[in-house]
């Protein structure tokens, strides 16, 4: 199971998450994107770290999801699973659609999306220890990364779900509101981070939609 993060995250996001003991998880860092870079360009580099040679699921937290469903354009997983993400491009809230409009989120500066307290208000980060894992990742993102990234998720063009989607979505995440999306599993509560401090039940749902390797 190739696993990746969220925007500026990295693998120890999935820190808590549990696999039945046939699967292997392994943890994609994102790479740099070139100057320009479309993201349907970007995931054709990234899927050179995937062995396609061999059944694999890809799983996708928030940005990682949307990149999650290009990425399945290109290779043949048996399963995407998305986690506080995007099924589509038509789950993006309307503001989403406006910010591309009108490039607003051009507006939007890497330190203000980097502000520790901001990104805690918006994840619903919970314990001490998962607090600190984000502060940091957010102290440690890169500028350019966050701009790049803030366009290519505004300007997302993928209308129709992927094939053997499965997406696990949070009742109070923030940052995309269950209302806009089309969630498989819904985690009653659950927040963008729930993957971190709600770990139990999206592992309870995991090893639900995951049959023996």
């Amino acid at each position: 199971m190739y696993f990746i993060s969220g925007l500026g995250a990295d693998r120890r996001a999935f820190y808590k998450i549990q696999l039945p003991a046939s699967y292997e998880p392994v943890y994609l860092d994102w790479i740099k994107p070139l100057a320009n870079e479309s993201l349907a360009d970007y995931a054709r580099r990234f899927s050179a770290a995937i062995r396609s040679d061999e059944d694999f699921i890809i799983v996708g937290l928030s940005f990682g999801g949307i990149l999650a469903s290009e990425l399945a354009k290109i290779v043949s997983p048996r399963k995407v699973i998305i986690i506080s993400s995007l099924g589509s491009s038509k789950e993006q809230p309307w503001y989403f659609r406006l910010a591309a409009k009108f490039g607003l989120h051009r507006l939007i500066s890497p330190a203000v999306y980097k502000q520790a307290t901001l990104i805690h208000r918006v994840m619903g980060a919970g314990s001490n220890e998962t607090k600190a894992i984000v502060y940091d990742y957010v102290r440690k993102a890169d500028p350019e990364f966050i701009r790049w990234s803030l366009n290519a998720i505004v300007n997302w063009q993928h209308e129709e779900r992927v094939n053997n989607l499965i997406h696990i979505h949070g009742s109070r995440d923030q940052l995309l509101p269950i209302r806009y999306v089309k969630a498989d599993y819904i985690i009653r509560n659950g927040e963008h981070l729930m993957v971190m401090n709600r770990a139990d039940e999206v592992n309870k749902i995991l090893s639900e939609v995951l049959e023996p390797a």
